[in-house]
């Protein structure tokens, strides 16, 4: 059941659990005594971070830079294999914990589909009609998956990151001349923002992963959220 209580967005939780400080990372630029910079990302964070920085390099270079179809097809391949091996390796351990792992599973599913697709449009005579349309594809794609993530997080935050990818197509026939933009535009900054903030969920942990003392430790933190909220 979503809790309704729940802010959509607000700002990092520091009392994190046993799964989310898996493979956390911690930034902290400084010079001298200034901080320019402070924060820390967990797996799930740096999952964004890495889609959000993909999409920004293939809707801005297919935008921006005048290379062939065939050049960016490999590029495009490339990249979304990467983010995709990285999405398993960096959010694994974390969906096991909360019994998500068909979130995954989806979204592995969408990402090769559309890469698919995607290659076939450029490739095959046959599908060059698809061209015309693979903003909409990746746009409904993203969407799709936002919500498959949503439903499994029971979470008003993807929900809204889902309807806005989906709203986003109505949108491009009235862009024609920067539909790469706008579509780079609205999957990255999506993924950044969602880098960047604590977002709602509610939790499923299948505790019989996690050891007496995990269990007690998340167990603390949730108290520690409680206070802090």
């Amino acid at each position: 059941m979503i809790d309704f209580l729940q802010p959509i967005v607000r700002c990092k939780q520091a009392s994190l659990d046993v799964q989310d400080l898996e493979g956390l990372l911690r930034i902290d630029w400084k010079i001298k005594n200034l901080t320019l910079y402070s924060g820390f990302y967990t797996r799930i964070d740096q999952v964004f971070l890495l889609w959000g920085v993909i999409t920004a390099i293939i809707f801005f270079t297919a935008q921006f830079l005048a290379i062939d179809w065939g050049t960016q097809t490999r590029i495009w391949s490339l990249l979304t294999l990467i983010g995709t091996i990285g999405t398993v390796q960096l959010a694994w351990y974390w969906v096991t914990v909360e019994q998500l792992r068909w979130v995954i599973y989806c979204w592995v599913v969408l990402m090769l589909g559309g890469l698919v697709l995607t290659n076939v449009a450029i490739s095959g005579a046959a599908w060059s009609f698809l061209l015309m349309y693979l903003c909409p594809l990746w746009l409904g794609l993203s969407g799709v998956g936002y919500l498959c993530t949503a439903w499994g997080l029971r979470s008003r935050t993807f929900l809204v990151g889902g309807a806005l990818h989906l709203l986003a197509i109505s949108l491009l026939p009235y862009l024609p001349q920067i539909q790469y933009l706008t579509t780079g535009m609205i999957t990255s900054g999506v993924l950044f923002l969602l880098a960047e903030v604590q977002w709602d969920m509610q939790s499923t942990s299948n505790y019989e992963l996690l050891t007496i003392e995990e269990r007690q430790f998340n167990q603390q933190q949730d108290q520690s959220r409680q206070l802090e909220s």
